[in-house]
């Protein structure tokens, strides 16, 4: 691997190699400092983006960054790199690369035309060279469109994951969650449950649960319990009513032998949610998180900056055409993300880099109690992921995760963001918002809800 060098006046910096540059050119966050990758001074920092824009994208092809032979992610980025779809970039520094997403002539379709050729080393490199408006900009170009049973991510419109969780997986308590968030419009891109108690057992009460709530009111959205895909694959064994297969994935094999499962055991759940049929008007049947700073903590980030190793995670959900994916931008905490301003640019990054490789890419707007990071900041952040076509984010009540402790964003930050920017949920589900008078055709709250409704539910 060659090593790196620019000089600056009298001062010669030197970066080892690839992976290095790419480290030191990362806009600064507190997991890069905790794995000794970060560049030391701010100097070091724009002089490793100088030299990264220089450098041809065809190289990320020739000089991997994390070993062919030791690693299955990398082996599943570059045996399934399409050269068609890379020949007419193929010329293009990271630099050049840059102005050509952010000039007219890229557009969406040009932009879907590319996907396929790019790697998410690539895209990982553009980013760092980017302003926060240029990963908005670029961002709001793609459209990545969804369907289970119902239709996700298309231009003008916002869905929502309503996340009914539970310290102690009360039913009641549950039902309630799902009742107040279906009063504000939320559910439409999935209501699911990080269970408490993660058994097949109780992924099984829980699927059960939710999908009698979806079958009686005849609601256009798709249930997920967020359990371990072998918890769910033996859930499909038993004959459970499973829509979508749920695993947190990361960007390098070790990480992921570290969550217990390998693409192998991803294609085989795959196959077994497809078998199912259950959606009416689409067949992406998986449902991915991620986040920056998983495999550092697993220890298995072979040296690379915690945003590359997140991208390349990416590979893995593009392989198996999710519903849907989303980066829970601030959850491990102030050790990877230290503060607001870190965590708004990591969300900002994770979603561009997911939406240009063609995720449907949303984002868990949140933050843990000991960051340095209130909720004003998850405004900002919330507005801008939205602003950049943002495909959903998290509906919870207040805001506050009483199982998982975490501040995410509420139902009502839902309905702001959808009011501010003119932004409606699925078609499908609004449709069925009307119909039982919980929204009116102008996509405001009805004045009265059916009694029915509630009553039935908290009865369920």
């Amino acid at each position: 691997m060659s090593e790196y060098r620019y000089t600056l006046g009298q001062e010669i910096f030197k970066f080892k190699n690839l992976a290095d540059l790419m480290a030191k050119a990362t806009p600064a966050r507190s997991g890069d400092q905790l794995a000794g990758v970060a560049a030391q001074t701010e100097k070091q920092r724009a002089v490793a983006q100088i030299c990264l824009a220089d450098i041809p994208l065809k190289r990320f092809l020739n000089e991997v960054l994390v070993p062919y032979e030791e690693d299955e992610i990398t082996r599943l980025i570059i045996d399934e790199h399409s050269q068609d779809s890379f020949q007419s970039i193929s010329h293009l520094t990271i630099g050049d690369f840059r102005n050509f997403l952010l000039s007219d002539e890229c557009t969406k379709d040009v932009l879907s035309g590319i996907r396929q050729g790019l790697t998410p080393e690539m895209v990982a490199a553009v980013s760092k060279i980017m302003r926060n408006q240029d990963l908005i900009l670029v961002a709001n170009k793609c459209e990545v469109v969804t369907k289970f049973r119902n239709t996700i991510g298309l231009k003008g419109h916002f869905s929502t994951r309503l996340q009914p969780n539970h310290p102690t997986d009360n039913m009641t308590g549950i039902a309630a969650s799902i009742l107040d968030g279906l009063l504000y419009a939320n559910g439409d891109a999935v209501i699911g449950i990080n269970p408490a108690t993660d058994n097949v057992q109780q992924c099984t009460v829980l699927l059960k649960m939710i999908d009698e709530v979806i079958q009686h009111y005849n609601i256009p959205t798709q249930s997920c319990v967020l359990t371990h895909v072998t918890n769910t694959l033996e859930c499909i064994e038993n004959g459970a009513p499973v829509d979508l297969v749920f695993q947190s994935i990361g960007g390098t094999q070790a990480t992921n032998d570290s969550f217990g499962f390998n693409l192998t055991t991803l294609k085989e759940a795959h196959q077994a949610a497809l078998e199912l049929k259950r959606g009416s008007v689409g067949n992406n049947v998986m449902y991915f998180e991620t986040g920056q700073g998983s495999s550092l903590s697993a220890n298995a980030h072979h040296g690379l900056d915690q945003q590359t190793c997140e991208v390349r995670a990416y590979a893995v959900a593009r392989k198996f055409n999710p519903l849907l994916v989303n980066t829970v931008v601030g959850f491990i905490g102030p050790e990877y993300l230290y503060d607001g301003k870190q965590i708004i640019r990591a969300g900002l990054e994770d979603h561009f880099c997911g939406k240009l490789l063609g995720l449907p890419m949303g984002c868990d707007v949140c933050y843990t109690n000991h960051a340095e990071a209130d909720q004003n900041d998850m405004d900002n952040l919330l507005t801008l992921l939205a602003s950049a076509g943002c495909t959903f984010v998290m509906g919870i009540p207040g805001s506050d995760d009483i199982m998982l402790n975490y501040q995410t964003t509420s139902f009502h930050d839902a309905l702001y963001i959808r009011k501010l920017l003119g932004l409606r949920a699925a078609p499908e589900f609004e449709v069925w918002l009307e119909n039982m008078k919980i929204m009116n055709h102008d996509f405001k709250l009805s004045a009265s809800i059916p009694d029915s409704f509630s009553k039935n539910l908290i009865g369920m």
